[in-house]
């Protein structure tokens, strides 16, 4: 009976796994054991699914990258591209980090990393479902069932957050089928440590992203600050390095073809369980749209910075991101074309409407329902993604704050829109800060005016009702610049505690246009809100019997990922692209020197290279390899936000860091393809070898706990 297996807790069992495939939860580790002796993780499943335990204590978010411990000291290591932020902060032409890369040698030396870095350390993990649905009835509209939710996870949040030092949350898993409460240890003063030259960490650029072979040094080291209570504190002088309960042994040791890995970090979105005509419009609308506005975006930053370095240094973390997600937009529109997961999905989900129709129980309007729904929020993101093109302006995004800011807090605090209520007031007030690092008035006059004519020619179904008439001429956009302070950091900030009449009252000109626009923008969210409580009615439905369907036939049971604590394993495994090509699985520091071009992005320092022709591998020489190996790549599930994330040893010690997938695996967000699907990490002994023989990191070295070839 289909009404017997709707209770979320008793879906979530692990029948059979096949491949590798699964962004586990950790709770869900032991159901795996099989599984895991089978790969060969020595660790007990039992410890794994324990985060007051090491490993897992020692695995933590930068909040949307991930990361790991390595010493008692409050010492993290991630990648190169998390810690960009911070190194970009620190630098200017005069000291440029990005180029020369930084070492601090004492920890008087480290450099503040900013407000926007911060490490999160998860401690606790409760199933609430039962707490967000409570009260919820079939009567109510999408609307009142959205907010009825909303107020029942913001009350589950504050009632988390009455202590302080804590950050928490409660995502949805299984599209809404069930809800972890989920508490965070934010610490905020966060520091640089020690980032590699660009020409290292980012070796090879956008030409190399996705790309195998691979040969970049994606690493760097923060370290967590807190006040001497032990306690997390806002950034200062007087902070001690937090003693982190546990971090990771590195293991100098290495790994050879066929070894078990385990991985644990914080992957971002996937979409596994997506209908098919979800994925015919991302592969062809949604992300043939994404890719065109961003390649656009990115032309118009490049020719609004040409000759100006402070301006291309401003905005160096800007265009790094967006080039990212534009490889990877453009790797899924390939991935797409390559293979046809939407005729693969078909298959499956006739199958599963076939098998659906056989069971009693069910809500037999429940499909025709969904597809309604999936096609209304088809065409209302079209709707979204024009209101997002037409307002890409940071001066607008920032008076569209403030003012929604203004209007929010004359409520109570359990009332206001999520994103502006005083727990949030830290992180509004740190985005508005950060804009002094990644702004410059022309370029983004040039951005918000090139978008508006971009916006003009965009198909009527992407311009909602009543905007365009309140959108500023091209011709008027200069007037906007020159009309408005919000450029300046002290104006920005300013306006934060001003109430909405004095918002509205303003002569500014981008608060007046934010003042303007905001109720069509308000309207466009209550759609949306309507919208989302009804999906959130249907869809668990939907995946209540979807994880029914996959565990009669015993395939892997788990949810999306979307940002919150997971484990994954594999192996280190090559691959085969194309018929007769292999690839992989390791990379050495010889083919750095055969793509090395002098020319950026292969413009290999100096010493490194002088330290590769002198073959002073010391300690990191593999044994058959016969040289110091770079990267590998492995068969483990991951993603987005699993940039940085600990890639472990069968005893739990770290052997990598995960910083790409190869270009043939990006749609493993769709869909897991256990013969092409590979994730790229940074071996160790590589970053071991770089700070021994190249950047003379000695210090931390002699921090860390490293586990060195036996003799």
């Amino acid at each position: 009976m289909l009404k017997k297996l709707v209770i979320p807790a008793a879906l979530l069992c692990v029948t059979s796994v096949q491949a590798d495939e699964g962004q586990w939860q950790p709770y869900q580790l032991p159901q795996l054991k099989s599984e895991l002796k089978r790969v060969g993780i020595a660790i007990p499943a039992e410890k794994l699914a324990d985060l007051s335990k090491h490993p897992m204590s020692a695995i933590v978010s930068l909040g949307g990258c991930s990361a790991s411990f390595v010493s008692d000291a409050g010492l993290v290591v991630t990648n190169h591209h998390c810690a960009y932020g911070a190194i970009q902060r620190n630098s200017t032409p005069e000291h440029n980090y990005i180029a020369n890369g930084f070492l601090a040698k004492t920890r008087a030396a480290e450099l503040p990393g900013g407000p926007n870095t911060l490490v999160y350390v998860t401690d606790k993990v409760e199933n609430v479902t039962s707490r967000v649905l409570k009260d919820i009835t079939p009567a109510m509209s999408g609307k009142q069932r959205n907010e009825a939710v909303e107020k029942n996870i913001k009350s589950l949040i504050a009632e988390c957050e009455s202590d302080k030092f804590y950050r928490c949350s409660v995502p949805a898993f299984h599209r809404g089928l069930e809800y972890y409460r989920i508490r965070q240890m934010m610490i905020r003063d966060v520091r640089l440590v020690y980032a590699p030259a660009n020409s290292l960490g980012d070796f090879g650029g956008d030409i190399d992203n996705y790309e195998w072979p691979r040969h970049v040094g994606d690493y760097s080291f923060l370290r967590a600050y807190v006040g001497k209570d032990g306690r997390p504190a806002d950034p200062s002088p007087d902070n001690v390095p937090y003693k982190s309960k546990d971090f990771l042994v590195v293991s100098a040791e290495g790994l050879k073809n066929g070894d078990p890995v385990l991985l644990a970090g914080y992957p971002g979105r996937t979409s596994r369980y997506k209908l098919p005509s979800e994925i015919r419009y991302a592969r062809d609308a949604a992300y043939p749209a994404k890719a065109g506005e961003i390649q656009s975006d990115l032309d118009v930053i490049a020719a609004s910075t040409r000759d100006n370095e402070a301006n291309a240094v401003r905005y160096a973390s800007v265009v790094k991101s967006l080039n990212n997600v534009m490889k990877k937009t453009r790797g899924l529109m390939d991935g797409f074309a390559r293979k046809d997961i939407a005729a693969i999905k078909d298959v499956q989900d006739a199958e599963f409407r076939a098998w659906y129709a056989k069971q009693s129980g069910g809500n037999k309007n429940l499909l025709a329902e969904l597809d309604a729904l999936i096609a209304a929020d088809i065409a209302l993101s079209d709707e979204e993604f024009g209101h997002s093109v037409a307002t890409t302006s940071d001066l607008l995004k920032s008076g569209t704050t403030l003012y929604r800011l203004a209007q929010e807090s004359a409520k109570p605090d359990a009332e206001r829109e999520s994103g502006y209520q005083q727990r949030d007031l830290a992180f509004i007030k740190a985005r508005l800060n950060r804009l002094e690092q990644s702004y410059v008035g022309s370029v983004d006059q040039a951005r918000f005016t090139a978008a508006l004519q971009r916006y003009a020619k965009l198909p009527k179904s992407m311009h909602m009702t009543g905007l365009d008439p309140l959108l500023p001429s091209v011709d008027s956009v200069p007037a906007l610049y020159a009309q408005s302070q919000l450029g300046d950091t002290a104006q920005r900030l300013s306006w934060v505690g001003k109430d909405g009449a004095a918002v509205a009252a303003s002569d500014d000109a981008f608060l007046k246009l934010a003042v303007k626009i905001d109720g069509v923008s308000q309207a466009l969210k209550e759609r949306r809100k309507e919208l989302d409580g009804n999906l959130e009615r249907v869809i668990p439905q939907y995946m209540a019997a979807v994880i029914a369907w996959k565990k009669s036939q015993g395939k892997p049971v788990y949810p999306d990922a979307n940002s919150t604590l997971r484990v994954t394993y594999g192996t280190v495994s090559p691959y085969s692209p194309k018929d007769g090509i292999t690839k992989g699985p390791f990379t050495t520091i010889e083919g750095i020197v055969e793509k090395n071009t002098g020319k950026a992005p292969f413009d290999a320092p100096a010493n490194l290279l002088e330290a590769i022709k002198a073959k002073r591998y010391g300690k990191f020489k593999d044994p058959v390899l016969g040289t110091v190996p770079v990267d590998f790549l492995t068969s483990a599930d991951t993603t987005g936000g699993n940039s940085g994330s600990a890639v472990m040893n069968k005893n739990g010690e770290l052997i990598g860091l995960n910083f790409d997938s190869t270009y043939e695996s990006i749609t493993k967000d769709w869909y897991f393809d256990r013969d092409i699907t590979r994730a790229i990490h940074l071996d160790i002994r590589y970053m071991l070898w770089v700070m021994a023989e190249v950047d003379h990191a000695e210090n931390l070295l002699k921090e860390m706990t490293i586990k060195y070839p036996k003799k």
